[in-house]
């Protein structure tokens, strides 16, 4: 077979991988860092790409269907032409045996995935440095055979030139990778070398039934508003200063590492018990208190901190960061500015959330939603007025979802966009149809907006379209606003209430008096009506002698021209309640619960309700 050298003045080299991601994303890296890449899924591909061209460098996988990375490796070094082409294994077998054996066929260097961008080039570059030096080398000594009389003293000169140069590429190496195993801001241990750190206390754990240990996962609540407002040279200024303040309360056993952001990590070792790790993060939480006097300003900060025991069973240090990691996010969810030990049942809830979320998605793209329609009443005259458009999810194993159960975690992905969007086209249509087949032409739509909705520029256009294709008149929509929309950019959100507005659609402040309720807000955004929450309505019936804040509410709406809608109402003597209150509209189970399209519709032509 001919095979021809790569006459390229870039470095060729080849990757060996039967999964096409792993191929595209290393050979986009080393593509960028100048080499010229090519990718082969298996031995016969491999063997093909050298018989075109000679690489310089192979990166090879193990685990590969067919011939295994052992034995592309094994033909590879018993062929004359490619023996000498280095091969650095990259494979997920992290077991020592795996290594070795990798070495034995002629492997030169093994990276175990998943692995560090940084730590692939500094290996690359090594190889191939040393490659290019022996091939020099080996010209040097025919030179020195050819010639040894007359070069001697020279040759030998150069090749000692040439061995220094590699051991300082050695040593380089050796340098670039404790770059790559620190944070260049802070100049602590990094992800990667935390990890290992707490492999190794862990494997002493196992061997050493005295030795007891604690991860602790600490971020710093509050730091992103400090970041975005005082700009990142100030945050980064923080950074070093929280630093080295968490260093000064631990001992010099400790290991103290940046794993990125906000987000720090401890290692104590030698510990008797978990009060131990319980003392040293209230410590953490009491000195950082204490004001930082940056350069320029004086900033406030706290932490939240998750612990996690080191217990010998644990499989990986990943799942030890991972679980510590899990009560820091606890303590968030607690109030922040605390402490929280991780405990299994924490781990188990995380799984079932990453289920729901997964199971979500798939919810999304199965439209697994169904939209149900609960009557709001004209307490004037008992009749139907509208219905407000509640979604429930019809999931394939556990039956039908409530929005409790899956709308915060909708929110949280962003998934909630595409959920809302839907129920709104699907309102639409079915609106749309009621008033084909009833006379009720003033019949109403109430459809709840999501504060994420609110941050899409293309809001008003997405509405437009589906008013558009669906027909209905935009004055029979009313659209369901919290007033948390209203505190996250209250001139963006202004601008568009009001382009709604200008479409004769309706706006609904919904659970009133629940959130950050403001007079001002009232006088400043268009609302059409008030949505008085059924906690209210509630109080309102435990306490006959003094009906809350209701009448409050009414007055408020009344006095600003807009209509009053009481939700929750479950109970006749809520309702004559809020009939002598002269309240404009309700709705509740008394009258129905959310009904299923059909059943909204038999309920419109059997009115009134009472």
């Amino acid at each position: 077979m001919n095979y021809e050298r790569n006459l390229s003045h870039k470095k060729d080299i080849l990757i060996i991988d039967d999964t096409v991601e792993n191929l595209r994303i290393l050979s986009s890296f080393l593509t960028k860092e100048g080499y010229s890449v090519r990718k082969a899924l298996n031995w016969q591909m491999a063997l093909t790409a050298c018989q075109a061209i000679l690489p310089d460098l192979i990166l090879l996988d193990i685990m590969m269907p067919d011939v295994n990375g052992y034995e592309v490796c094994q033909r590879f070094k018993n062929w004359r032409e490619t023996a000498d082409i280095p091969v650095i294994f990259v494979s997920a077998l992290d077991d020592v045996f795996d290594k070795v054996k990798a070495f034995k066929v002629g492997g030169v260097d093994y990276i175990t995935k998943p692995f560090e961008f940084e730590e692939v080039l500094v290996r690359v570059q090594n190889q191939l440095a040393l490659r290019e030096a022996q091939k020099e080398i080996l010209t040097l000594n025919a030179q020195l055979e050819e010639r040894v009389q007359e070069r001697t003293s020279e040759l030998e000169n150069a090749l000692q030139q040439l061995r220094t140069e590699i051991g300082s590429r050695r040593e380089l190496q050796s340098k670039l990778l404790d770059i790559v195993l620190h944070d260049s801001l802070t100049g602590l241990p990094n992800r990667v070398l935390f990890i290992k750190q707490i492999e190794k206390a862990l494997d002493h754990a196992k061997k050493d039934s005295s030795y007891h240990f604690a991860v602790l996962f600490l971020d710093c609540d509050r730091f992103k508003v400090v970041n975005d407002s005082l700009g990142h040279q100030v945050g980064d200024e923080l950074l070093i200063a929280i630093a080295r303040r968490f260093k000064e309360s631990l001992s010099p056993f400790d290991t103290l590492a940046r794993l990125g952001g906000d987000e720090f990590g401890i290692l104590l070792e030698n510990i008797t018990d978990i009060r131990m790790a319980i003392q040293v993060a209230e410590k953490i939480l009491q000195q950082i208190l204490n004001t930082f006097y940056l350069s320029r300003y004086e900033v406030f900060i706290n932490a939240s901190i998750g612990i996690s025991w080191g217990k010998k069973c644990y499989e990986k240090p990943e799942y030890l960061l991972r679980d510590a990691d899990t009560a820091m996010y606890r303590a968030k969810a607690l109030g922040r500015a605390r402490y929280h030990v991780f405990d299994p049942g924490m781990h188990q809830e995380a799984i079932q959330l990453l289920e729901l979320e997964n199971d979500l998605r798939r919810a999304c793209e199965r439209e697994e939603f169904i939209v149900c329609y609960q009557p709001i009443i004209c307490l004037s005259t008992g009749k139907i007025s509208g219905f407000e458009a509640l979604v429930r999810w019809q999931h394939p194993t556990r039956g039908l979802v409530f929005p409790a159960d899956f709308i915060p975690v909708a929110e949280e992905t962003g998934l909630i966009t595409t959920i809302n969007i839907w129920v709104f086209q699907t309102a639409c249509e079915t609106l749309r149809i009621w008033h084909e087949q009833t006379a009720n032409k003033n019949l109403t739509i109430s459809i709840n907006l999501s504060p994420r909705l609110f941050s899409k520029s293309d809001l008003l256009s997405t509405i437009d379209k589906i008013i558009y294709d669906t027909q209905v008149n935009p004055a029979n929509l009313e659209l369901e606003i919290t007033e948390s929309v209203i505190m996250e950019n209250s001139d963006a959100v202004h601008t568009i209430l009001q382009q709604l507005r200008e479409r004769q659609i309706q706006l609904v402040m919904d659970d009133f008096g629940t959130g950050y309720s403001s007079l001002s807000y009232l006088h400043n955004f268009p609302f059409n009506a008030l949505k008085i929450d059924k906690s209210f309505v509630k109080i309102m019936q435990e306490n006959q002698k003094n009906m809350g804040l209701v009448p409050a509410m009414l007055s408020i709406a009344r006095s600003m021209g807009m209509r009053a809608i009481a939700e929750g109402i479950e109970t006749p003597q809520q309702l004559a309640q809020l009939k002598s209150l002269k309240c404009d509209f309700a709705q509740g189970n008394m009258f129905a619960i959310a009904l299923r399209t059909e059943a909204a519709f038999d309920l419109i032509t059997s009115e009134p309700i009472w």
